[in-house]
């Protein structure tokens, strides 16, 4: 990565946060901390962040989240191929009357609501979308995640968002990804949105990825986790190979 799109990616990040730590940062773009320190330093200079002890904080004092490349309305709009619901399909499937789950903002685990919506159960969402799908649902408790609102795509980030789901155990989480890297990495395009789907996952009993055929290797520059974090991948692909020290079972839509 250059450093000007690495320092680019800092600065939103600082934005969102308010503050960051330099270690923080060397395990969202793995590099050195000299690194991380020339790119503050560097910044801090020409006025975009303020240097401080151990990190940087946002010179604005701003909470608002990183703009979004694309809106969840323009991305959702690929969630009706027949890949991506019959992913959603398969992943609603594992959801039994009487369970407490969480979704993520993605739009294929969005996907999942027309098929959750007469089940009897608790919903956890921090997706906008999400709630207003299951909003009139006969037998779904819902749980909205408040925090930042990120406008375009329409879920909630932020420390408050991280607090809350901290608060809270799932018995089962699902969560998308913006790509599966060779080794087994699962990879996010959206700082302000790591932390969100680590918070989930360090609260689940069990955890499920969502991801279509694209998204192996798919894209993003940050990494949420491992492949081993989940207990299932869910996808319509069938010939998948995943790295041999990667234990996941896969379950085919």
């Amino acid at each position: 990565m250059l450093s000007e799109d690495r320092q680019l990616r800092i600065i939103a990040h600082v934005r969102e946060r308010g503050f960051v730590t330099v270690s923080e940062l060397c395990e969202l773009y793995r590099v050195s901390e000299a690194t991380i320190r020339r790119d503050l330093d560097a910044l801090a200079e020409a006025g975009q962040v303020r240097r401080l002890r151990g990190g940087a904080g946002d010179i604005q004092g701003t909470v608002r989240p990183e703009p979004d490349l694309r809106s969840f309305a323009e991305v959702a709009a690929g969630s009706a191929s027949a890949a991506k619901q019959a992913i959603a399909q398969r992943a609603a499937g594992l959801v039994q009357d009487g369970d407490v789950i969480a979704l993520d903002s993605g739009t294929t685990v969005a996907a999942m609501c027309r098929y959750l919506f007469h089940k009897s159960l608790t919903v956890a969402t921090a997706s906008l979308p999400v709630v207003e799908a299951l909003q009139a649902a006969p037998t779904v408790d819902l749980i909205v995640i408040g925090g930042v609102l990120r406008p375009s795509y329409r879920s909630m980030v932020g420390h408050l968002a991280e607090s809350m789901i901290g608060q809270l155990r799932f018995d089962k989480v699902f969560l998308g990804t913006a790509g599966v890297t060779a080794s087994g990495d699962v990879m996010d395009s959206t700082p302000s949105e790591v932390p969100i789907k680590r918070a989930m996952l360090a609260s689940a009993r069990s955890s499920y990825l969502l991801a279509d055929a694209e998204k192996f290797p798919g894209e993003g520059f940050l990494r949420v986790c491992g492949l081993d974090a989940f207990e299932a991948l869910v996808t319509e692909q069938t010939d998948l190979t995943l790295p041999e020290d990667v234990d996941v079972e896969v379950l085919v839509a």
